[in-house]
């Protein structure tokens, strides 16, 4: 579950890599996951953090308050995909009468849409606590993270 290292390889706790590259399935709490055993899912907590607390030389108020943001990105997250299932299940359900229910489509795909929204909303806040978190140079090392794609939201 960690963020991709620049060169094609991450890091692991145990100090190796795991000789894959950018894109085989390691996450952060607000980013893509899956992978290598991921404890808390594709938006776990542990991991991602050691790895920011570690790259961004955290002390220790600041691995606590980026905890908390992520703990809240990943309960919001969650919230999403059991809306996602709902929806998914709303357009089946829409589908299987001998008439199409337009409505119940209709009402699937704005619920799709307001998650989203709130999805959306969720990160813009996370993204903007971290700033507040972060001194300036740990604010330039994580922005050079998002923008090579190590941490990804």
């Amino acid at each position: 579950m960690f963020p991709h290292m620049m060169g094609g390889g991450c890091w692991h706790a145990h100090g190796r890599g795991c000789g894959e590259g950018v894109g085989h399935g390691h996450g952060f709490g607000m980013m893509h996951g899956g992978g290598h055993g991921d404890e808390g899912g594709p938006f776990g907590v542990r991991r991602p953090l050691r790895f920011l607390a570690y790259r961004l030389e955290l002390d220790e108020k600041q691995t606590e308050a980026i905890a908390r943001i992520i703990d809240e990105l990943k309960t919001e997250r969650a919230q999403v995909a059991v809306d996602e299932r709902r929806a998914v299940s709303a357009f089946a359900d829409a589908l299987e009468g001998d008439a199409l229910d337009a409505a119940r489509l209709g009402e699937a795909g704005a619920s799709r849409v307001r998650s989203a929204e709130r999805l959306r909303d969720a990160v813009v806040k996370a993204l903007g606590r971290i700033h507040a978190v972060l001194a300036p140079e740990q604010r330039k090392q994580f922005a050079f993270l998002i923008r090579t794609g190590a941490v990804q939201f």
